[in-house]
């Protein structure tokens, strides 16, 4: 699968809670979570393909969710990344130092 396709899902998984949460509109996400709006939007049209781990937080905050909640559904959940996605070039095997 493509980075686009995994962007799509997260994108869907934004508009799908905020139906559930009482139809809670986009403009309203961004006042609820403290991400801008430019941002919400970056992730929904998929301009932005891998959203930081921060901004991805304070949405499911806003949600009133954990990021584990956020993210827990079966199209993010059963994503396979390929070899480029996950960034291949040595650094995935760095020891941890203590």
């Amino acid at each position: 699968m493509s980075e686009d396709k995994y962007a799509e899902f997260i994108s869907q998984r934004i508009f799908d809670v905020c139906h559930k949460r009482g139809d809670v509109s986009l403009y309203e996400l961004s006042k609820i979570s403290g991400v801008s709006m430019s941002t919400i939007q970056n992730i929904v049209h998929c301009h932005t393909k891998s959203p930081g781990l921060q901004t991805m937080h304070r949405l499911a905050n806003g949600l009133s969710m954990t990021i584990s909640e956020f993210l827990d559904c079966s199209s993010i959940n059963d994503y396979e990344f390929s070899e480029e996605e996950n960034g291949e070039n040595g650094l995935n095997d760095c020891e941890i130092i203590s």
